[in-house]
């Protein structure tokens, strides 16, 4: 009997770490990303070039709150009601990621900021008005991005260790950021962290 109940514990823990490994699969698949051309690899930085991009855009003091007020907008928050695809990654300020928390950010002075890229057919005069006045669209040139990416739950120190990574390889090979960096981050809550994609980039001169 003893023997029963441990075969029906370890079939159960098996199928649910499929379904799990499953979802986060399910996941990437079903959400569009932003395009770009990889025009470099150096010591594990991939340098990027991105098209034209639009994005709705909101400080808060809470990951959270930025979050939920973003998602609405897509939900169909905005003048015209239209629902918006989704598109990764998220872009996070990545001076303010919580330590404590997996995909949480901390307030600072200024608050969080919070982007969403919307898909490539939308122009930021085109793209639907938010109702929230905390939200707003925002075009983005193209621009050349450097990215180091990493793995499992953006931890402040896993933030900070491939940021500090990130900006060495960059100044050992003379390459000059234009700006702060910022957090990428390419999955929802619930993808095991071992598939989990994270960014940490900056732009370059």
């Amino acid at each position: 009997m003893a023997r029963i109940s441990r075969t029906l514990a370890l079939g159960t823990a098996v199928a649910l770490g499929a379904a799990w490994v499953g979802w986060g699969a399910y996941i990437r698949r079903k959400t569009d990303q932003v395009p770009y051309t990889t025009a470099l690899h150096v010591d594990g930085v991939e340098i990027r070039r991105y098209p034209d991009t639009v994005v709705a855009r909101t400080t808060a003091d809470t990951q959270n709150e930025a979050f939920q007020r973003l998602f609405r907008y897509i939900q169909g928050d905005n003048r015209l009601g239209e629902e918006i695809e989704m598109t990764a990654p998220v872009s996070t300020d990545s001076e303010t990621i919580e330590m404590t928390a997996p995909v949480a950010s901390e307030p600072s002075e200024t608050g969080m900021e919070m982007s969403f890229f919307l898909p490539g057919e939308y122009t930021a005069e085109g793209a639907p008005k938010p109702t929230d006045e905390a939200v707003s669209v925002e075009a983005i040139g193209a621009r050349t991005l450097a990215v180091r990416s990493f793995s499992w739950y953006a931890t402040a120190d896993r933030v900070e260790e491939n940021r500090q990574r990130l900006f060495d390889t960059l100044s050992a090979h003379d390459l000059t950021p234009n700006g702060e960096s910022f957090l990428l981050r390419y999955d929802d809550p619930w993808t095991p962290p071992f598939m989990r994609r994270n960014e940490i980039a900056v732009e370059l001169e």
